[in-house]
Protein backbone atom coordinates (compact mmCIF):
# COMPACT_ATOMS: atom_id res chain seq x y z
CA UNK A 1 0.00 0.00 0.00
CA UNK A 2 1.34 3.66 -0.65
CA UNK A 3 2.64 5.00 2.10
CA UNK A 4 2.39 1.65 4.62
CA UNK A 5 -0.26 -0.29 5.68
CA UNK A 6 -1.29 1.65 8.76
CA UNK A 7 -0.81 5.35 7.17
CA UNK A 8 -1.70 5.25 3.59
CA UNK A 9 -0.42 8.70 1.56
CA UNK A 10 -3.25 9.86 -0.48
CA UNK A 11 -0.53 12.69 -2.31
CA UNK A 12 1.15 9.77 -3.20
CA UNK A 13 -1.45 8.04 -5.10
CA UNK A 14 -2.45 11.38 -6.60
CA UNK A 15 1.37 11.94 -7.54
CA UNK A 16 1.17 8.11 -9.25
CA UNK A 17 -1.50 9.16 -11.02
CA UNK A 18 0.02 12.54 -12.62
CA UNK A 19 3.09 10.52 -13.66
CA UNK A 20 1.24 7.79 -15.33
CA UNK A 21 -0.78 10.53 -17.06
CA UNK A 22 2.03 12.40 -18.01
CA UNK A 23 4.73 9.76 -18.93
CA UNK A 24 8.05 12.63 -17.68
CA UNK A 25 9.28 13.81 -14.20
CA UNK A 26 9.57 16.82 -15.23
CA UNK A 27 6.18 17.28 -17.25
CA UNK A 28 3.96 15.81 -13.44
CA UNK A 29 6.56 18.34 -11.52
CA UNK A 30 5.16 21.25 -13.75
CA UNK A 31 1.62 19.98 -13.52
CA UNK A 32 1.78 19.83 -9.47
CA UNK A 33 4.04 22.62 -8.89
CA UNK A 34 6.89 20.65 -7.95
CA UNK A 35 10.30 21.44 -8.68
CA UNK A 36 11.70 18.27 -10.53
CA UNK A 37 14.23 16.82 -7.81
CA UNK A 38 10.90 16.73 -5.66
CA UNK A 39 9.34 15.08 -8.06
CA UNK A 40 12.05 12.73 -8.43
CA UNK A 41 12.17 11.90 -4.69
CA UNK A 42 8.72 11.17 -4.90
CA UNK A 43 8.72 8.85 -7.99
CA UNK A 44 11.94 7.02 -5.58
CA UNK A 45 9.19 6.73 -2.58
CA UNK A 46 6.16 5.76 -5.00
CA UNK A 47 8.96 2.79 -6.45
CA UNK A 48 9.72 1.38 -2.61
CA UNK A 49 5.69 1.43 -1.98
CA UNK A 50 4.51 -0.67 -4.68
CA UNK A 51 8.21 -2.35 -5.27
CA UNK A 52 7.86 -1.68 -8.89
CA UNK A 53 9.50 0.92 -11.40
CA UNK A 54 6.57 2.81 -11.72
CA UNK A 55 8.26 4.34 -15.00
CA UNK A 56 11.17 3.51 -17.01
CA UNK A 57 12.95 4.93 -19.77
CA UNK A 58 11.62 4.36 -23.41
CA UNK A 59 13.64 5.89 -26.21
CA UNK A 60 13.95 9.77 -25.23
CA UNK A 61 11.34 9.62 -22.56
CA UNK A 62 9.72 7.65 -19.89
CA UNK A 63 6.80 4.74 -20.43
CA UNK A 64 5.04 2.89 -17.21
CA UNK A 65 5.56 -0.46 -16.93
CA UNK A 66 2.55 -3.41 -17.07
CA UNK A 67 2.80 -3.08 -13.30
CA UNK A 68 1.79 0.83 -13.69
CA UNK A 69 -0.43 0.28 -16.86
CA UNK A 70 -2.77 -2.33 -14.41
CA UNK A 71 -2.84 0.26 -11.26
CA UNK A 72 -3.62 3.19 -13.43
CA UNK A 73 -7.56 3.08 -13.26
CA UNK A 74 -7.78 1.45 -10.03
CA UNK A 75 -5.50 5.00 -8.97
CA UNK A 76 -7.40 7.14 -11.14
CA UNK A 77 -10.53 6.25 -9.76
CA UNK A 78 -9.39 6.07 -5.50
CA UNK A 79 -8.19 9.70 -6.56
CA UNK A 80 -11.79 11.04 -8.00
CA UNK A 81 -13.62 9.55 -5.00
CA UNK A 82 -10.78 11.47 -2.65
CA UNK A 83 -11.90 14.85 -4.96
CA UNK A 84 -15.54 14.16 -4.46
CA UNK A 85 -15.23 13.33 -0.58
CA UNK A 86 -13.08 16.97 0.04
CA UNK A 87 -15.56 18.82 -2.30
CA UNK A 88 -18.24 17.61 -0.53
CA UNK A 89 -16.88 19.67 2.74
CA UNK A 90 -17.40 23.07 1.04
CA UNK A 91 -19.88 24.16 -1.60
CA UNK A 92 -17.88 27.60 -2.48
CA UNK A 93 -14.87 28.11 -3.64
CA UNK A 94 -12.13 31.08 -2.88
CA UNK A 95 -11.36 31.86 -6.67
CA UNK A 96 -8.51 34.31 -6.11
CA UNK A 97 -6.70 31.30 -4.20
CA UNK A 98 -7.74 28.38 -6.71
CA UNK A 99 -4.87 26.33 -7.84
CA UNK A 100 -6.62 23.79 -10.13
CA UNK A 101 -5.77 22.92 -13.59
CA UNK A 102 -9.20 22.68 -15.70
CA UNK A 103 -8.39 20.17 -18.28
CA UNK A 104 -10.48 20.34 -21.40
CA UNK A 105 -11.19 18.48 -24.76
CA UNK A 106 -12.17 20.52 -26.80
CA UNK A 107 -12.46 21.45 -30.67
CA UNK A 108 -10.27 24.29 -32.42
CA UNK A 109 -14.10 25.83 -33.49
CA UNK A 110 -14.20 26.80 -29.60
CA UNK A 111 -10.50 27.07 -28.84
CA UNK A 112 -10.39 29.51 -31.85
CA UNK A 113 -13.49 31.58 -31.22
CA UNK A 114 -13.68 31.39 -27.50
CA UNK A 115 -10.30 30.49 -25.78
CA UNK A 116 -8.32 33.90 -25.23
CA UNK A 117 -11.43 35.48 -23.98
CA UNK A 118 -12.19 32.24 -21.33
CA UNK A 119 -8.48 32.75 -20.97
CA UNK A 120 -9.03 36.31 -19.71
CA UNK A 121 -11.72 35.61 -17.62
CA UNK A 122 -9.90 32.58 -15.51
CA UNK A 123 -6.73 35.65 -15.17
CA UNK A 124 -9.69 38.42 -13.93
CA UNK A 125 -11.37 36.03 -11.55
CA UNK A 126 -9.42 32.62 -10.63
CA UNK A 127 -5.47 34.50 -11.99
CA UNK A 128 -3.50 31.25 -10.45
CA UNK A 129 -5.92 28.75 -12.49
CA UNK A 130 -4.89 26.83 -15.50
CA UNK A 131 -6.59 25.83 -18.70
CA UNK A 132 -5.15 22.96 -20.36
CA UNK A 133 -6.44 22.49 -23.97
CA UNK A 134 -6.66 18.54 -25.43
CA UNK A 135 -7.43 17.88 -28.39
CA UNK A 136 -10.64 16.12 -29.56
CA UNK A 137 -10.31 12.36 -29.15
CA UNK A 138 -10.23 9.92 -32.79
CA UNK A 139 -13.20 7.71 -30.83
CA UNK A 140 -16.09 9.94 -30.05
CA UNK A 141 -16.53 7.00 -26.95
CA UNK A 142 -13.17 8.53 -25.69
CA UNK A 143 -14.55 11.88 -25.42
CA UNK A 144 -14.01 12.43 -21.31
CA UNK A 145 -11.52 9.55 -20.91
CA UNK A 146 -8.45 10.24 -18.88
CA UNK A 147 -7.92 13.28 -17.25
CA UNK A 148 -10.34 15.18 -19.12
CA UNK A 149 -12.63 17.35 -17.10
CA UNK A 150 -15.06 18.76 -19.76
CA UNK A 151 -15.81 17.64 -23.40
CA UNK A 152 -16.73 20.54 -25.34
CA UNK A 153 -17.62 19.86 -29.02
CA UNK A 154 -20.40 18.87 -31.60
CA UNK A 155 -23.33 17.15 -30.32
CA UNK A 156 -23.06 13.39 -29.55
CA UNK A 157 -24.82 10.65 -28.21
CA UNK A 158 -23.37 10.27 -24.79
CA UNK A 159 -23.59 7.77 -21.68
CA UNK A 160 -27.04 8.38 -20.04
CA UNK A 161 -25.23 9.47 -16.86
CA UNK A 162 -23.15 12.04 -18.49
CA UNK A 163 -24.38 15.79 -18.18
CA UNK A 164 -24.51 17.71 -21.17
CA UNK A 165 -25.33 21.75 -22.10
CA UNK A 166 -25.63 23.31 -25.21
CA UNK A 167 -23.07 26.61 -25.62
CA UNK A 168 -23.80 27.54 -29.01
CA UNK A 169 -25.05 26.54 -32.63
CA UNK A 170 -22.44 27.45 -35.54
CA UNK A 171 -23.23 27.62 -39.09
CA UNK A 172 -20.95 27.75 -41.95
CA UNK A 173 -19.71 29.85 -45.21
CA UNK A 174 -17.34 29.34 -48.08
CA UNK A 175 -13.74 30.57 -47.55
CA UNK A 176 -11.01 31.03 -50.22
CA UNK A 177 -7.99 33.67 -51.07
CA UNK A 178 -9.47 37.33 -51.93
CA UNK A 179 -7.76 37.02 -55.04
CA UNK A 180 -9.72 34.01 -55.85
CA UNK A 181 -11.07 32.77 -58.97
CA UNK A 182 -14.40 31.50 -57.76
CA UNK A 183 -15.47 35.55 -56.98
CA UNK A 184 -15.52 36.40 -60.73
CA UNK A 185 -18.72 35.33 -61.16
CA UNK A 186 -22.33 33.73 -59.27
CA UNK A 187 -20.95 30.98 -56.83
CA UNK A 188 -23.34 28.38 -57.79
CA UNK A 189 -23.31 24.26 -57.00
CA UNK A 190 -21.59 23.82 -60.27
CA UNK A 191 -18.22 26.15 -60.25
CA UNK A 192 -18.25 25.64 -56.31
CA UNK A 193 -16.86 22.08 -57.60
CA UNK A 194 -14.74 23.14 -60.37
CA UNK A 195 -12.15 23.98 -57.81
CA UNK A 196 -10.30 21.45 -55.42
CA UNK A 197 -11.05 21.44 -52.00
CA UNK A 198 -10.13 20.96 -48.37
CA UNK A 199 -12.03 18.84 -46.13
CA UNK A 200 -11.00 19.21 -42.31
CA UNK A 201 -11.42 16.03 -40.15
CA UNK A 202 -10.26 14.94 -37.01
CA UNK A 203 -9.86 11.15 -38.79
CA UNK A 204 -8.81 11.94 -41.66
CA UNK A 205 -12.13 11.82 -43.75
CA UNK A 206 -12.68 13.30 -47.41
CA UNK A 207 -16.28 13.20 -47.35
CA UNK A 208 -19.41 15.13 -45.28
CA UNK A 209 -22.09 16.42 -45.45
CA UNK A 210 -21.48 18.58 -48.09
CA UNK A 211 -20.91 15.50 -50.38
CA UNK A 212 -24.20 14.65 -50.08
CA UNK A 213 -25.80 18.21 -50.58
CA UNK A 214 -23.57 18.16 -54.33
CA UNK A 215 -24.89 14.18 -54.80
CA UNK A 216 -28.38 15.20 -54.70
CA UNK A 217 -27.29 17.55 -57.91
CA UNK A 218 -25.84 14.74 -59.33
CA UNK A 219 -22.57 16.69 -58.45
CA UNK A 220 -18.83 15.16 -57.11
CA UNK A 221 -15.85 17.53 -55.63
CA UNK A 222 -12.22 16.65 -55.71
CA UNK A 223 -10.77 17.12 -52.24
CA UNK A 224 -7.37 17.45 -52.21
CA UNK A 225 -6.26 18.05 -49.25
CA UNK A 226 -7.47 17.24 -45.59
CA UNK A 227 -6.31 18.97 -42.45
CA UNK A 228 -7.18 18.05 -38.72
CA UNK A 229 -8.27 21.63 -37.33
CA UNK A 230 -9.87 24.56 -38.98
CA UNK A 231 -7.02 26.68 -38.64
CA UNK A 232 -4.34 24.41 -40.44
CA UNK A 233 -6.88 24.46 -43.25
CA UNK A 234 -6.78 28.51 -42.96
CA UNK A 235 -3.31 28.96 -43.27
CA UNK A 236 -3.14 26.60 -46.52
CA UNK A 237 -5.79 28.48 -48.31
CA UNK A 238 -3.83 31.68 -48.71
CA UNK A 239 -1.49 30.03 -50.70
CA UNK A 240 -3.25 28.20 -52.87
CA UNK A 241 -6.23 27.84 -55.59
CA UNK A 242 -8.10 25.48 -52.86
CA UNK A 243 -11.74 26.19 -51.43
CA UNK A 244 -13.22 25.46 -47.97
CA UNK A 245 -16.92 25.07 -48.50
CA UNK A 246 -17.55 24.71 -44.76
CA UNK A 247 -15.72 27.46 -42.63
CA UNK A 248 -17.67 27.39 -38.81
CA UNK A 249 -18.79 31.07 -38.77
CA UNK A 250 -17.80 31.61 -35.28
CA UNK A 251 -14.24 31.54 -36.58
CA UNK A 252 -14.91 34.45 -39.18
CA UNK A 253 -13.84 37.21 -36.61
CA UNK A 254 -10.85 35.78 -35.56
CA UNK A 255 -9.93 35.64 -38.92
CA UNK A 256 -10.90 39.26 -39.90
CA UNK A 257 -8.50 40.13 -37.08
CA UNK A 258 -5.64 38.20 -37.83
CA UNK A 259 -5.67 40.15 -41.54
CA UNK A 260 -5.16 37.10 -43.98
CA UNK A 261 -5.92 38.05 -47.52
CA UNK A 262 -8.77 35.49 -47.18
CA UNK A 263 -12.83 36.40 -48.16
CA UNK A 264 -15.68 34.77 -47.23
CA UNK A 265 -18.93 33.39 -49.34
CA UNK A 266 -22.03 31.89 -48.83
CA UNK A 267 -22.26 28.35 -49.63
CA UNK A 268 -24.97 27.49 -52.52
CA UNK A 269 -26.05 24.60 -51.04
CA UNK A 270 -28.16 23.55 -47.92
CA UNK A 271 -25.68 23.04 -45.09
CA UNK A 272 -26.73 21.97 -41.73
CA UNK A 273 -25.66 24.01 -38.54
CA UNK A 274 -24.17 22.32 -35.77
CA UNK A 275 -24.81 22.07 -32.37
CA UNK A 276 -21.64 22.84 -29.61
CA UNK A 277 -22.26 21.36 -26.38
CA UNK A 278 -20.08 21.23 -23.22
CA UNK A 279 -20.02 17.41 -21.33
CA UNK A 280 -19.50 16.24 -17.65
CA UNK A 281 -19.22 13.25 -16.03
CA UNK A 282 -21.32 13.12 -12.99
CA UNK A 283 -18.93 12.93 -10.43
CA UNK A 284 -17.90 16.61 -11.40
CA UNK A 285 -21.50 17.60 -11.17
CA UNK A 286 -21.49 18.81 -7.99
CA UNK A 287 -17.40 20.12 -7.54
CA UNK A 288 -17.98 23.91 -6.66
CA UNK A 289 -14.44 25.07 -8.99
CA UNK A 290 -15.88 22.50 -12.23
CA UNK A 291 -19.49 24.39 -11.96
CA UNK A 292 -17.91 27.71 -11.76
CA UNK A 293 -15.93 26.82 -14.75
CA UNK A 294 -19.11 25.47 -16.70
CA UNK A 295 -21.11 28.19 -16.05
CA UNK A 296 -17.99 30.83 -17.12
CA UNK A 297 -17.67 29.20 -20.16
CA UNK A 298 -21.97 29.29 -21.02
CA UNK A 299 -21.28 33.36 -19.94
CA UNK A 300 -18.71 33.80 -22.22
CA UNK A 301 -20.14 31.81 -25.08
CA UNK A 302 -23.42 33.78 -24.56
CA UNK A 303 -22.13 36.93 -24.51
CA UNK A 304 -20.36 36.91 -27.66
CA UNK A 305 -23.18 35.44 -29.42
Amino acid sequence: MLGGMNTPDLNLLLTLDVLIQEGSVAGAARRLNLSTPAMSRTLARIREAVGDPVLVRSGRGLAPTPRALELRDQVRSVVEQAQTVFSAFSQDVNLGTLTRVFTLRANDVFVGAFGGRLREHLRRYAPHSVLRFLSEAEDDSDALSGDADLYIGSSQKFGADIKVQTLFTTSFCGLARAEHAIFKGAITPQRLTAYDHISVSRRGRAQGPIDLALADLSLTRRVALITPTFHAAIFALADSDLILPSMPQHLMPGIERLGLALRSFPVPLPTPPVRVVQAWPPRLDSDPAHRWLRQTIKQVCDVAM
